[in-house]
């Protein structure tokens, strides 16, 4: 197996320490790296994203919990029928368990003792529960008004929580600063976790008879769940084994939509916006620092965005909720975004998007939010 982190701006590799986080040149770092994967390799292993194990970059004692294979079930809105990865059904609740898992298990070969981590919650939550797995000590950083749920569960894990006041950015800035005593695993600056998520691709391509669908309707805050699935069906449209990279449709909401306006404007960098409270917490990220490559993803993909009102997300998480689907609020901006998109779809297309997230990481924000149900 041979790999090398690569600079997508300027083209430099380095050697992989598990320390690097960005290019000399400033840009943010990929792995450059061949699968070997062919569809009948599955053939007799276990439903769970190491099913594809000639795909990722990493050996063979993996950190695991399970995790993968989440349902792919047709859920109706609006008289339209949506394709719908739960998503929110990993081990830690939420998709970030595909990164983690990869990551983990990259810095544990390594021989990594002690990891940091920022997070509004969820990546934080995957990477407490997996670094617990891999006997790898862990600091997550959150913003200071993060869910109690997600921080009990970080806590829970083992880890060492810190609460940092301010923005989300500040949160960021904090962990940047202890990562330098120890390693940064960072879901959204390591090319590892998005090794990880690009399993999602490599899921619905193989429950649909590895076939790819026409659109992805993804959330945009970070991009880790949309670089992942980009990344993964274009290497499974370079292998042959699907014959195009799906549409990709980018879900903002509209109180922080950097990406949303920077597409809107032909612009290749995020735009510089001063993001307001929004219901969905997991995709309120103003300075996202892969921002350039989801614009570029979408582009790419003949795709676009779809910003969503407070107003949509509430109606969504209402919707799901009285339909037996417990998600959290930041999932159902996704949705929100999914049934928006769908109205003025082609009939009979395949649109695929996610329950990203269970409802029980953000339980007491959804019981303020069924008073407006």
């Amino acid at each position: 197996m041979t790999y090398s982190l690569c600079c997508p701006r300027c083209g430099k590799d380095y050697e992989d320490d598990g320390r690097r986080l960005r290019c000399e040149c400033g840009g943010t770092l990929d792995l450059r790296f061949e699968p070997s994967f062919e569809p009948g390799m599955t053939v007799g292993r276990l439903y769970d994203l190491w099913r594809y194990r000639e795909a990722l970059p990493v050996g063979d004692d993996v950190v695991t919990m399970g995790e993968g294979w989440t349902p792919l079930l047709p859920v109706t809105f609006d008289g339209r029928q949506l394709l719908v990865k739960q998503e929110q059904l990993f081990p830690s609740g939420s998709y970030k368990d595909r990164g983690a898992a990869v990551l983990m298990t990259h810095l544990r070969e390594l021989g990594v003792k002690r990891v940091v981590e920022d997070s509004s919650g969820n990546a934080g939550c995957a990477v407490a529960a997996y670094a617990a797995r891999a006997g790898i000590a862990c600091d997550i950083y959150v913003p200071e008004d993060t869910s109690l749920a997600k921080t009990a569960q970080i806590e829970a894990y083992g880890a060492t929580l810190h609460r940092v006041p301010g923005t989300r950015e500040d949160t960021a800035r904090a962990a940047l600063e202890a990562a330098v005593t120890c390693v940064y695993a960072s879901h959204v600056y390591s090319p590892w976790f998005l090794q990880g998520t690009k399993t999602f691709a490599y899921e619905v391509a193989e429950q649909l008879g590895w076939t790819a669908p026409e659109t992805l309707v993804l959330p945009a805050g970070n991009g880790t769940l949309l670089l992942g699935a980009y990344l993964g069906f274009t290497e499974l449209a370079r292998a042959g084994i699907v014959s195009h990279v799906p549409r990709i449709i980018a879900v903002q909401a509209v109180a922080c939509a950097p990406l949303a306006a920077a597409f809107a404007d032909r612009l290749d960098e995020p735009v510089e916006v001063q993001g307001s409270h929004t219901a969905a917490e997991g995709i309120a990220s103003a300075t996202p620092a892969r921002g350039s490559q989801v614009l570029a993803a979408v582009r790419a993909s003949g795709g676009s965005f779809v910003t969503v009102s407070e107003q949509e997300i509430v109606a969504s998480l209402r919707d799901c909720c009285l339909g037996g689907w417990f998600i959290e609020p930041t999932s159902a901006a996704v949705i929100a975004g999914a049934r928006r998109f769908a109205r003025t779809a082609a009939l009979g297309e395949t649109i695929v998007t996610a329950f990203t997230g269970h409802g029980l990481k953000a339980a007491a924000k959804i019981a303020e939010l069924v008073e407006l149900f």
